[in-house]
């Protein structure tokens, strides 16, 4: 339960807080579990304590598009709304870091709607939260792929507090929906740059504009 009171948006409702564990599942999953699937019916929402979630759609030819990621304290709003009203997902839900879980049954979930506002608030302000991701994916859709690249770099680095980067060239490529070359040759220009550190399936980030530094 210790992990639910360091939910910022709980902080002061610790009532909510008993209300969750008392009626959660916990569970734990390594990095790449699918934890739901598309055209699947989502049965619990899940509240991340640990570690990394993405929401990803599938698109033709089998291509992947990530929509935004879930980090510790969030939980994935799209689906929920769709359990409220019996309709499948159509996203897929992938453990990107080893991750802690509370899954709260939807039937719970619609009585805290109606018990109490401050969940209410909490589920609102991250369908908010997701829909500037969602125009953020459509926004970059039509950037050049040095900028998309850039702009995967930076998004990655803030969600994970991180300047280093775990992946290979050719799950960038695949995050980017590009060849796997054309990513490489546009890293090694950003190393010439000064602005990565290029490694084994890893990239550090150097002085990417407006970056945080953690």
């Amino acid at each position: 339960m210790e992990n639910l009171r360091k939910i910022t948006a709980f902080k002061y409702t610790p009532e909510i807080v008993e209300k969750l564990h008392q009626n959660s599942i916990k569970k734990a999953y390594k990095s790449g579990t699918i934890i739901l699937r598309e055209n699947a019916y989502a049965n619990a929402i899940p509240i991340v304590t640990k570690g990394l979630l993405k929401v990803i759609r599938k698109e033709e030819e089998d291509r992947e598009i990530l929509l935004y990621y879930i980090k510790k304290g969030e939980t994935c709003v799209l689906p929920f709304w769709g359990s409220l009203y019996n309709v499948t997902s159509k996203v897929k839900v992938e453990v990107e870091e080893d991750a802690e879980i509370f899954f709260l049954p939807i039937q719970k979930a619609k009585l805290f709607i109606r018990e109490y506002p401050q969940w209410m608030d909490y589920v609102l302000l991250l369908f908010v939260n997701r829909y500037e991701d969602l125009l953020n994916v459509i926004d970059i859709a039509f950037k050049r792929t040095d900028e998309r690249l850039l702009s995967f770099l930076k998004n990655k680095a803030e969600i994970t507090q991180s300047r280093s980067i775990i992946i290979t060239h050719e799950q960038l490529a695949k995050e980017l929906l590009t060849a796997r070359v054309v990513v490489s040759r546009l890293l090694k220009q950003l190393e010439e740059k000064g602005l990565v550190q290029l490694s084994r399936n890893k990239i550090t980030l150097s002085d990417l504009p407006d970056l945080p530094r953690y």
